[in-house]
């Protein structure tokens, strides 16, 4: 019973983790025209603002004009008036009148021409803003259309792993069944593993001697007390047999050997080093001794002595050499021993 249950819980999860990953990706879609329906809204903002601005401009240059006739036809008075005047008071009035009147139509003519000059760069930039939005209006409709469709086949791809679903459900318990979606939903696709070697291959986690048992038991479902998925029991056949594990001791056993021989070599390299060491400077020390003492007259029987003396110097060296081999023989016999007796014992 618990292996049916198992087995459509497996073939279960194949179905679920498919649907949650299309309806993920259906929940997804939208998100990728965030960016160009925020372009597309700020750009109408922009647009909105600068034609604000546009129309303000306008209704101001519409004002100067107006102020523009208005110097003009005051003026014009002036200087109708100037072959009335009588005095030469009236005249200094009337032309100071007739100037400054001049002034304001000047300044007046010059804020028009600049406002004008304005007005026009605007309307470019309004141009070009609107032809930029009908852009990105396009865009956003046929990306709109795209995702539409791809809604469309997802939702078919939906439709038929529902219905799979509803092949394998009958037959579950329905607060299992909460469960285990629960799980793949959290889990990223994976409600139930399997137990391999008292771990749980989901979370890779050594689980309880008495939790391992009652897996391989089989009595009823189980879920890992460490990643919450439903553990089932595989078999043994991936345990390891005893012929392995002496197959792994004799290797064990091979590998100190070959340690033991070549700590015997590197030992035996280093006293053949010692040796010829000590020989050289012996040598030395005797060339040294010869070099440095000062010639002197010898008869033939001083000669006899000096050389019967440098013999037995000689032959003193050499005795005391042969001592220094025998004792270094002697450690690798003792060091040889040393290494036969780990062997035996860990044979």
């Amino acid at each position: 019973m618990i292996n049916d249950v198992i087995d459509k819980l497996r073939a279960l999860q194949d179905v679920l983790s498919q649907k949650f990953a299309i309806e993920a990706e259906i929940r997804d879609l939208p998100k990728s025209l965030a960016t160009k329906t925020e372009l597309l809204n700020r750009l109408k903002k922009t647009y909105i603002e600068n034609n604000e601005k546009y129309e303000a401009l306008r209704k101001k240059i519409t004002d100067l004009r107006l102020r523009l006739e208005e110097a003009e036809r005051e003026r014009e008075n002036c200087e109708k008036r100037m072959d009335l005047i009588k005095t030469q008071r009236e005249y200094e009035a009337l032309d100071k009148e007739i100037r400054e009147a001049g002034e304001r139509e000047q300044e007046l003519r010059k804020e028009l021409q600049r406002e004008e000059k304005n007005v026009q760069e605007m309307a470019h930039s309004l141009e070009r803003e609107e032809t930029m939005i009908q852009q990105q209006e396009a865009e956003l409709a046929e990306e709109q259309n795209k995702i539409k469709d791809e809604t469309e086949a997802k939702q078919a791809q939906l439709k038929e792993l529902e219905s799979q679903e509803r092949e394998l459900v009958p037959n579950l318990d329905s607060e299992l069944l909460f469960k285990f979606e629960r799980i793949i939903r959290s889990k990223e696709g994976e409600g139930i593993v399997s137990l391999r070697k008292g771990v749980c291959t989901g979370c890779q986690m050594i689980l309880p001697n008495q939790f391992v048992n009652e897996v391989r038991d089989g009595s009823e479902i189980k879920f890992c007390p460490y990643c919450s998925k439903i553990v089932f029991y595989l078999g043994d056949e991936e345990l390891p047999t005893p012929e392995d594990d002496s197959e792994g001791l004799v290797d064990l056993i091979g590998g100190l050997s070959d340690l033991d021989e070549e700590e015997d070599l590197d030992d035996e390299r280093l006293l053949e080093s010692d040796v010829e060491d000590h020989e050289d400077a012996v040598l030395d020390e005797v060339e040294k001794g010869v070099l440095d003492e000062e010639p002197l007259d010898l008869n033939e029987t001083d000669e006899d002595d000096l050389g019967e003396d440098e013999d037995s110097d000689l032959e003193e060296d050499e005795e005391d050499l042969d001592d220094d081999d025998l004792e270094d023989e002697d450690e690798e016999e003792d060091e040889d021993e040393e290494n036969d007796y780990d062997e035996d014992e860990l044979e």
